[in-house]
């Protein structure tokens, strides 16, 4: 690794853990949306170099107001009374849904397409661009929110465990993937996409992820088993995330989203792994629920 890169790593992975463990729900879904945002401005940066001129302006308000509906959705509270009624409260001042924002994206860039002085050649490109904007990237990175607010009764830290868990084993596969790669990586994996991606490299990257899930097992207090699987299936998830990104470069004829963090890249390189881990996270918070660990 650069030194660039190693020193990017060491300044921001402390406050990174910091701010998720210590922080508020609402303060965790601010900066989720900073970064969100960031990495849409990269992502539509790409798409227009690669001929898809989005309407980046109203995808990312709407993105805000995923993350929103998001940490919102995490603010029910649900209290259990007498004769099998339960009482709900919603921390959030505006009811605002996941669907209804993508119903709101919808027909605003409809609008936008028709009372735009675009060319029509470029109206379905930019709706094309916008609605993978919110489908691929806004979308899935959106869950982080919902997890760090998913606290029961039983266990006020259960949301940040999760996100510090998604966060770790995907820093964990990504360092692992670079070791492995550099010293034994033979068969590429990708070379379409990324020729430096070896498959090697890929099941160093899943090793490492896996290890990750032992102290964070103990430190949960959870079986090792299910949090290994959701390792392995985040991990996985994340991989092709990352891969997914290295499509877009391709289409852009770059090797970087942007030059934001040293060493790294842009914020989209940065988080690609995550954007995908972290819905496969959110299904494994609702299989612990299902188990009755709330």
């Amino acid at each position: 690794m650069t030194a660039a890169r190693v020193l990017t790593a060491l300044v921001l992975i402390p406050i990174v853990v910091g701010l998720v463990w210590w922080g508020p729900p609402a303060l965790v879904a601010v900066l989720a949306a900073i970064v969100l945002l960031l990495a849409l401005y990269e992502f539509f940066r790409l798409a227009e170099r690669a001929g898809l001129r989005g309407y980046w302006r109203w995808t990312s308000v709407c993105a805000a107001g995923l993350i929103y509906a998001q940490w919102e959705a995490s603010q029910v509270e649900t209290h259990p009374l007498s004769g099998g009624l339960e009482l709900v409260r919603n921390a959030g001042q505006i009811n605002l849904s996941s669907e209804s924002v993508f119903l709101v994206f919808l027909f605003g860039v409809a609008w936008i397409a028709l009372v735009g002085r675009r060319p029509i050649m470029e109206i379905l490109p930019g709706a094309a661009a916008s609605a993978a904007a919110m489908v691929f990237v806004a979308l899935p990175f959106s869950y982080l929110v919902r997890i760090d607010g998913s606290a029961p009764p039983s266990n006020d830290h259960l949301g940040k465990q999760l996100v510090l868990f998604t966060l770790a084993l995907v820093w964990a596969g990504d360092t692992g993937a670079y070791f492995v790669g550099r010293s034994i990586g033979r068969k590429p994996m990708a070379p379409a996409l990324s020729p430096k991606k070896t498959w090697e490299g890929a099941a160093g990257n899943v090793l490492a992820s896996l290890i990750v899930a032992i102290p964070f097992a103990r430190w949960m207090e959870a079986e090792l088993f299910p949090l290994l699987l959701a390792a392995l299936l985040a991990n996985i998830a994340g991989q092709m995330g990352d891969l997914f990104e290295s499509a877009y470069k391709r289409a852009a004829g770059v090797k970087d989203s942007g030059a934001l963090l040293p060493g790294h890249g842009g914020m989209l390189d940065r988080i690609d792994s995550l954007i995908f881990a972290a819905p496969v996270m959110w299904c494994y918070v609702g299989w612990w629920f299902w188990r009755g660990h709330g």
